[in-house]
């Protein structure tokens, strides 16, 4: 086909469809046949204009399964037809210094799909090769897709606490990612105790895999986790500082607190609390491509699948309100084509 249709944005949530062309990838790029999207909440970014010139159109979207379309020059790792997804960070320049000592998380030249480069909101999408994950066939893309973003940045934050095997984990919020993070927690062979607000989200929390469950609403989740005998590791996924700062004083000796959930307002902690034990605060950002391939290897195996709903991609817009409204259960996955 000569073109594609692509739901691109400029300004503030001003969605448009619009028919684009066919092109050859550039150097070192591949093109994608887009089989499924997921709509992620850091599609606000580019939804809601924060980014440097948000009249410049761009098309959301980073949870991306589908297969290789085209391979342009200067790359021999890909071929037409290969199974592959992209997620949040669009492959590193092998050049800056962090790649070269080997961190390509922080590359400082690194394409953001969805934000900074056109993403999955579309039929195609174009994307740096060093970027690309290998998908397993066995790996359905509907569940695949939130696998892409939101699994491997629990994933990871689970992967690299100073948690011994066996040792109490925290989960702090049962939504998009904490659901998942319940999950790979449990799976990773730790006892989870899952923190929410509400005494209803209980039985969720157990049938993901949870020992215990914490209502923040009704009891102070740090004395909560003490009284557990202390987490080795809590994993912050609410996009709320108030939320997470009671959960340091739950850390036990050497503790940390690893944040994956973007808040506008701060965390608060007292020093002391720091100090005697030293617990720590980190942040955890998503992980490489190859990593992300150890993750769907690891769900693949051990049954870790993310609660979805499954949308057309002609409501793309409708998808990306609904995943703001906070309704959602639990990850919204656009439906682009059907995987022949």
């Amino acid at each position: 086909m000569s073109t594609y249709r692509a739901y691109q944005v400029t300004g503030q949530q001003q969605f448009e469809l619009v028919e684009r062309e066919v092109v050859p990838p550039g150097y070192g790029q591949v093109r994608i046949r887009v089989h499924t999207c997921g709509v992620c909440h850091s599609d606000f970014l580019a939804v809601e204009g924060q980014r440097p010139d948000p009249q410049q159109p761009v098309v959301p979207g980073h949870e991306i399964v589908g297969i290789v379309d085209a391979v342009g020059d200067g790359d021999t790792a890909w071929a037409v037809g290969d199974r592959v997804g992209l997620g949040f960070l669009g492959g590193q320049c092998n050049e800056c210094e962090y790649c070269r000592r080997g961190d390509f998380v922080n590359c400082t030249d690194q394409p953001l799909p969805g934000t900074n480069a056109d993403g999955g909101y579309a039929e195609m999408v174009y994307a740096r090769a060093t970027g690309l994950v290998r998908v397993p066939d066995e790996l359905d893309a509907i569940a695949a897709a939130p696998l892409l973003c939101a699994g491997v940045t629990v994933f990871n934050a689970l992967r690299t606490a100073p948690a011994p095997y066996g040792a109490l984990i925290g989960v702090q919020g049962l939504g998009g990612l904490g659901h998942l993070g319940v999950q790979y927690a449990k799976k990773l062979g730790y006892q989870v105790a899952a923190i929410a607000r509400g005494s209803e989200k209980a039985d969720l929390a157990r049938t993901l895999g949870a020992d215990h469950y914490i209502d923040s609403a009704s009891a102070d989740p740090g004395e909560a986790l003490t009284a557990l005998g202390g987490a080795a590791a809590i994993v912050a996924t609410a996009a709320s500082g108030a939320s997470m700062s009671p959960l340091v004083a739950g850390l036990a000796p050497h503790g940390q607190l690893v944040v994956v959930g973007a808040a506008p307002d701060p965390i608060e902690v007292d020093t002391a609390t720091l100090i005697f034990g030293g617990r720590s605060i980190v942040g955890s950002l998503t992980g490489s491509a190859v990593e992300n391939e150890d993750n769907l290897a690891f769900s693949l195996a051990s049954g870790i699948a993310p609660m979805v709903e499954v949308m057309p991609f002609e409501d793309a817009p409708k998808a990306y309100a609904h995943m703001m409204s906070g309704r959602a259960r639990f990850r919204v996955v656009l439906e682009i084509a059907t995987p022949r």
